[in-house]
C-alpha cells in the first residue's frame, strides 16, 4: 500500500471547526476512529455478544504501538494514564533509590516517586541532565519532549551517561511519540499517553520495559488478563503471569482501544517521519514569525512553541477561534499533521494585532 499523503488523510479524516493548535493538550480523533467508537458502544448498548469486548483492538493497538516505537510488541504493556505505568516503576524500587528528574518536568514523571517518601529525588535542569547522573542515581527519569515549552531531551547523552554509571532510564514519550521517531529499545522503560500526538481516546496509554528491566518489576495491579492465559485466569490465584510485558498491562478500557486502533493505524500509514516533517516546518514558520513580531519563543527544535510574555493574548485568540494554551506562564502552540501554514499566519495575523 502506498503512503497516504497528509493532505489526503487530513481531508479523509479531519474537519476542525476552529484552527486547532493545541494538540500537546489534546490530539484531534480522527474520523475513522469516532466511527469506530461509536459502533462499538452501539454493540454495547444493544446487549451484542461483540459488545464491550474489543481485544481485537487492543491487541491490535499493542502491535501498531510497537511499530511505531520499534520493539517487540511482547514488551509493550497497556493501561489508562502514564501516572499509572510510573506509579509501577516508582513502586518497584528499593527504599533509599535516588531518581534523578528534570526540574520542572511534567507531574505525572514525577510524583509516584515523591509520594513514597523514602525514595531520593533529585532534580536539576534539563540541559544538566546527562551530566548529573552519578554512581548512586538508580533511575533517570524525564520527558523526551518537555510538556511547559517544547524542549527535547537529549536522549543519546542521557543513555551513555546512565549505562556508564549503572542507572535505568525512565522516558516519557507522550509529547514525542507521533511525530518524533523514537525508538523506545533504547531505554529500560518508557511510557506514552495516547491521547496527544498519538490521536488516540483518553483512557489508552503505553508503557515498553525491555526485557531486562522486566525482572525488576512486580505486576502489581494484575488482573486476570495478566494471566498467560487468560480465560483460564478469571478466578484466582492465577496459574501463571503472562511471559511478556502483557503482565504489567492494567485491565484495558476498551472503548479508548477501539479508537486507539484507528489512530496508530493511521500514522502507519502516513508514516512518522511524514509528520515530523510537515509539523516542524510549521513550527519554525510560526518561530520566524513570532521573531518578527518582537517576540523570542523558547529555543527547541519542536513542534511545541512556547513564548514568554504572550500569555495575556490568550483571549484574543480564543476569541479569533484559535485554540492554544497557556503553559508555565507561557503562551504555548503546538502542531500536528492536521495543520496548515494558513492555521500559523491566522495565528500570527492575531498575534500582531
Amino acid at each position: 500500500m502506498e503512503p497516504l499523503t497528509l493532505t489526503e488523510a487530513v481531508g479523509a479524516e479531519f474537519a476542525p471547526e476552529t484552527t486547532y493548535l493545541n494538540t500537546s493538550t489534546c490530539g484531534l480523533l480522527p474520523r475513522r476512529g469516532v466511527e469506530a467508537v461509536k459502533a462499538a458502544a452501539e454493540l454495547n448498548a444493544t446487549g451484542s455478544p461483540d459488545g464491550g469486548n474489543s481485544f481485537d483492538a487492543v491487541t491490535a493497538a499493542r502491535a501498531s504501538f510497537a511499530r511505531l516505537v520499534e520493539v517487540p510488541g511482547e514488551r509493550v504493556a497497556l493501561g489508562s494514564a502514564v501516572a499509572v505505568h510510573v506509579g509501577l516503576i516508582a513502586a518497584s524500587l528499593p527504599p533509599g533509590s535516588e531518581v534523578l528528574c528534570a526540574e520542572g518536568d511534567f507531574a505525572s514523571v514525577i510524583n509516584p516517586f515523591v509520594v513514597r517518601g523514602d525514595l531520593k529525588v533529585r532534580y536539576v535542569p534539563l540541559e544538566a541532565l546527562a551530566g548529573s547522573v552519578r554512581p548512586e542515581t538508580a533511575l533517570v527519569a524525564f520527558s523526551a519532549v518537555q510538556s511547559a515549552d517544547g524542549r527535547v531531551a537529549d536522549l543519546a547523552a542521557v543513555r551513555a551517561a546512565a549505562a556508564a554509571h549503572g542507572a535505568r532510564t525512565l522516558v516519557d514519550a507522550t509529547q514525542a511519540a507521533g511525530w518524533l521517531p523514537f525508538d523506545a529499545g533504547s531505554f529500560d522503560y518508557t511510557v506514552t499517553g495516547g491521547y496527544k500526538y498519538l490521536m488516540a481516546p483518553r483512557g489508552a496509554s503505553f508503557l515498553t520495559v525491555t526485557e531486562e528491566a522486566q525482572e525488576s518489576l512486580t505486576p502489581f495491579h494484575a488482573g486476570w488478563i495478566a494471566g498467560e492465559d487468560i480465560w483460564d485466569s478469571t478466578y484466582g490465584p492465577v496459574a501463571e503471569l503472562a511471559r511478556s510485558a502483557r503482565r504489567f498491562d492494567e485491565p484495558p478500557p476498551f472503548l479508548p482501544y477501539v479508537g486507539a486502533e484507528q489512530s496508530l493505524a493511521l500514522l502507519e500509514e502516513i508514516g512518522v517521519e511524514n509528520v515530523r516533517a510537515h509539523t516542524t516546518a510549521l513550527a519554525a514558520r510560526f518561530r520566524e514569525g513570532l521573531v518578527s513580531l518582537g517576540h523570542e519563543p523558547v529555543p527547541a527544535d519542536s513542534v511545541v512553541v512556547a513564548t514568554p510574555g504572550l500569555a495575556h493574548r490568550l483571549d484574543a485568540l480564543t476569541e479569533a477561534d484559535i485554540v492554544v494554551s497557556v503553559r508555565a506562564g507561557k503562551l504555548r502552540a503546538s502542531f500536528h499533521l492536521y495543520n496548515t501554514a494558513a492555521d500559523v499566519d491566522r495565528a500570527l495575523d492575531v498575534l500582531a494585532g
